[in-house]
C-alpha cells in the first residue's frame, strides 16, 4: 500500500536518490535536510513512516527520534547511520527505532526494509490483544498491563515482548528476536537482547521468572500459560 514517508537526510544527492526509489514504489515522499525540519514536518504531516539519518545539522537523528517517540509510539522509524557499533544499536533500539541501516547501503535494500516495516506495523495495528495469566499486551494501543496495572516499557522492551506474545511457547533465538521485532538482520549482538530481557523481567516479574523463560542454548520464550499454586 502507498504510504506517506518523510525522509530526513542532509546529503542532498542521497536524499534525492531515496526519494526517487520510494516514489517509484508508489509512496508519497517528502524530504527535509536537517533535524529541526524533520520534527516540524513529522508533527505537521503525521507520516506513515520516517527514514531518519543519524548525522544531521541543527538536531541530530537520535534526538529527533527521541522527540518524536515522546509525541507518538506508533510512527515507524528507520535509522540511517555511518556508525554500526553495539552501543549505537542499543541506543537506537532504546529510542524506538524500527530498523537500522548502516551506510553505505543499496537503495533497493532500503525500499525492501520500508516495505517490511510498513507490513509489520500494519499487522500490529490490526492484531489481537495477547493475554497470558495476569499479563496483557495490546499492540494496537502499545500498552502492557500486569494484574490490570499499566507497565511502563521502553519502545524496545515493548517490541520484544509483543514479538514473544504473538507466539507464546515458541523459543526465539536472539537473532530471531532482532529480526522479528526490529528488522535488524545484520548487526546481531547477544547483549542487545539480553539487556532488554533483563529489564523486562524487572518490570513484569521481579521474582522467579514466570512469563519470560530462558531456553538454554537457544534464547527466550514467553510462557503459553501460567500455573499458580499455593502449595509449598
Amino acid at each position: 500500500m502507498p504510504a506517506r514517508i518523510l525522509v530526513a537526510e542532509d546529503d542532498l544527492k542521497q536524499a534525492e536518490l531515496i526519494r526517487r526509489y520510494l516514489e517509484r514504489e508508489g509512496h508519497l515522499t517528502v524530504v527535509v535536510h536537517d533535524g529541526r525540519a524533520a520534527i516540524d514536518e513529522a508533527r505537521r504531516r503525521s507520516p506513515d513512516l520516517l527514514v531518519l539519518d543519524v548525522m544531521m545539522p541543527k538536531v541530530d537523528g537520535l534526538d529527533v527520534c527521541r522527540v518524536l517517540r515522546a509525541d507518538s509510539a506508533d510512527v515507524p522509524i528507520i535509522m540511517l547511520t555511518a556508525r554500526s557499533t553495539e552501543d549505537d544499536l542499543l541506543l537506537g533500539l532504546d529510542l524506538g527505532a524500527d530498523d537500522y541501516l548502516t551506510k553505505p547501503y543499496n537503495p533497493r535494500e532500503l525500499v525492501a526494509r520500508v516495505r517490511t516495516v510498513l507490513r509489520r506495523t500494519q499487522s500490529r495495528a490490526e492484531g489481537e490483544v495477547y493475554r497470558i495469566g495476569e499479563l496483557e499486551i495490546d499492540p494496537s494501543r502499545h500498552e502492557v498491563r500486569l494484574a490490570g496495572e499499566l507497565v511502563e516499557l521502553t519502545p524496545a522492551e515493548f517490541k520484544i515482548l509483543a514479538c514473544l506474545a504473538a507466539a507464546p511457547g515458541r523459543a526465539f533465538s536472539r537473532q530471531q528476536l532482532l529480526e522479528h521485532a526490529f528488522g535488524f538482520d545484520h548487526y546481531v549482538f547477544d547483549r542487545t537482547i539480553d539487556v532488554h530481557v533483563m529489564n523486562l523481567r524487572k518490570k513484569i516479574e521481579p521474582g522467579v521468572p514466570t512469563y519470560l523463560k530462558t531456553v538454554y542454548g537457544v534464547g527466550y520464550k514467553l510462557a503459553d500459560k501460567v500455573v499458580t499454586s499455593d502449595a509449598s
